[in-house]
């Protein structure tokens, strides 16, 4: 099912285009609204207002008083669509929200160039027109990501604690974040037979980190290469949902 979401695009497009200083500083300002009743479009779409990049917008056909929501982030050269597809019939299944951005270069700002401002920017101009449109469950709010997308969710979220509930790295390869706000859930998923990103490189080195500094981290490694296993975003999901 697909749809057009005009009012949002209609938004989104009002916004300011130039990179603002909070989204410099790594900051999204977008938040839930406490009342808002949901618009009538369910199902995907693209989001409408990213130009030649723009990604994915999946809204699960059972309406729901507050829809949890997944900001889900691609690997490097990747694109939302395709991630969001991975994850549509889990999000189908237990009627979450994914919002898949693509990356306004080949992959996130801050592994181009170190500088983190241009897809934060998006990333939160596309976050306050869902949430414009679409009451949020305020304590479900997950970033997620594969890859290149996993070291961004993982940035991002470690730096927004104070939106996001719950942080999901499938296969990361680093943290950039500068600075720390909240203390937001995570998930780790690794194939011990990662060819990209090799596992004690990374994730053997990340998980551990994260927990000295406090954060209670649900760890899944697998035997596998550099990929996300359909029984690893299941059980993702599930952590997510029921914390």
């Amino acid at each position: 099912m697909r749809f057009a979401i005009a009012g949002a695009a209609a938004l989104l497009a009002a916004c300011a285009t130039e990179t603002t200083p909070a989204a410099r500083l790594g900051r999204l300002t977008a938040r839930p609204r406490t009342h808002v009743s949901a618009a009538p479009e369910r199902g995907e779409a693209r989001i409408g207002v990213g130009g030649a990049r723009d990604g994915r917008l999946y809204v699960p056909s059972q309406p729901r008083d507050k829809y949890p929501v997944m900001v889900l982030l691609h690997g490097a050269t990747g694109a939302g669509e395709r991630i969001e597809r991975r994850l549509q019939e889990l999000a189908a299944a237990y009627g979450f929200i994914i919002v898949a951005p693509d990356s306004r270069g080949r992959t996130w700002d801050v592994i181009l160039d170190e500088k983190l401002g241009p897809d934060v920017d998006f990333i939160d101009r596309v976050l306050a027109g869902v949430f414009a449109r679409y009451p949020v469950d305020a304590a479900r709010v997950a970033v997620a990501g594969f890859s290149d997308g996993a070291s961004y969710a993982l940035t991002l979220g470690i730096m927004n604690g104070d939106l996001f509930t719950h942080v999901i790295a499938f296969s990361p390869g680093f943290i950039a974040a500068t600075t720390r706000q909240g203390a937001p859930l995570m998930f780790v998923s690794h194939g011990t037979e990662d060819e990209i990103l090799p596992i004690k490189r990374t994730s053997a080195v990340i998980v551990p980190g994260l927990r000295r500094n406090g954060y209670r981290v649900e760890y899944r490694e697998f035997e596998g290469p550099h990929t996300i296993p359909p029984e690893v975003a299941r059980e993702a999901a599930e952590w997510w949902l029921k914390q």
